[in-house]
């Protein structure tokens, strides 16, 4: 009896996941408006009455899936951007290195997050509180050490977008010709070092 009950569990729980990466999946592909409950559980092999059971709602599994996919973006930076043990250049260079590493293996991430944030950005942003996060952290007051004259979020908004919008281009840049597959992993592991020399010489301009 108690292994029946043992094996239920198990199945349960891996139910739960099977509906939880599904959705990762669909709503990466086609965004909150256009996915429907049916759609997840089809991906994921199982009931529709599974995922109202687990999740109650779309917009209820919609939450956290993206609430984990914010953590997947900004959780980098925060504890980089924290640790009090480096010094700024160290920062920006592990910034601009593994945030790099984690968008050449989650290409979407950039695109689904700005379009789903726009529809409702105070729902996202606010759980994660990632301006006061900003505002307070080690590393912007190492940059208003080195540029008190400059708003500090000018140059995280830089370090962001350098690392990010490459990913959002790609598209573009296939599509012109400009590079393939092969030629865009060099690009952006040249990134790797380009980045934090670029900041540094922008807060050295005056």
């Amino acid at each position: 009896m108690a292994k029946k009950k043992e094996k239920e569990i198990i199945a349960d729980a891996s139910a739960e996941e099977k509906l939880k990466e599904a959705a990762r999946k669909v709503f990466t592909q086609k965004g909150y408006a256009a996915t429907r409950t049916r759609d997840i559980a089809e991906e994921a092999g199982l009931n529709i009455a599974l995922l109202n059971y687990y999740f109650r709602s779309k917009e209820k599994l919609f939450e956290i899936i993206m609430l984990e996919k914010l953590q997947q973006l900004f959780g980098i930076i925060i504890p980089l951007a924290n640790d009090p043990s480096t010094n700024l250049d160290e920062k920006l260079k592990a910034i601009a290195s593994e945030y790099i590493d984690m968008l050449s293996s989650n290409e979407n991430l950039p695109l689904f997050i700005l379009n789903e944030i726009r529809t409702n950005p105070e729902r996202f942003v606010s759980k994660m509180q990632i301006t006061k996060i900003f505002s307070d952290s080690v590393m912007v007051k190492q940059i208003k050490e080195k540029r008190p004259d400059i708003n500090p979020m000018h140059f995280v908004i830089n370090i962001l977008g350098m690392v990010v919008f490459p990913f959002i281009a790609k598209p573009i840049l296939f599509t012109s010709g400009q590079v393939d597959s092969k030629a865009f992993g060099v690009l952006i592991n040249e990134r790797k070092k380009l980045i934090p020399l670029w900041i540094k010489a922008i807060m050295k301009a005056k």
